[in-house]
């Protein structure tokens, strides 16, 4: 078996327990951990939101800066916001194959859930405190 690089290994033994499963790990336990974390707070989210229907915009208002209802949004947006960047990242970095389109999908998938996350806590910060 030839080896241009003049080593004795085979490919075999050259990507055996290396690659992408070292960094991956952590990526990964995040996914799995806001997964965990967003079960019980959809659950609560859509609960809130279920019980907002057909009310008036004064009776959603008064919902929503409850503190119950504030600390749930506080923490279900964060927690669904990162988990969205971590799950479109793990996309961009899979399907998207040129280094310098694959950097700016990364940069702008971080900016849009920047924005989309600041936006919505200042959202639900304006219902709890006016």
């Amino acid at each position: 078996m030839a080896n241009s690089s003049g080593s004795i290994r085979t490919p075999a033994a050259k990507v055996r327990h290396l690659g992408s499963a070292r960094s991956g790990t952590q990526h990964a336990w995040r996914m799995r951990v806001t997964s965990f974390a967003l079960l019980p707070l959809s659950i609560a989210f859509i609960w809130i939101v279920l019980g907002l229907v057909g009310k008036d915009y004064a009776a959603v208002r008064e919902a929503l800066g409850s503190p119950v209802a504030a600390i749930v949004m506080l923490l279900f947006v964060p927690t669904s916001i990162y988990h969205m960047m971590l799950g479109m990242q793990t996309i961009i970095e899979d399907y998207v194959h040129g280094e310098h389109m694959k950097t700016w999908a990364l940069m702008a998938n971080m900016f849009f859930c920047a924005v989309v996350g600041l936006a919505s806590v200042y959202a639900v910060l304006r219902l709890s405190f006016i």
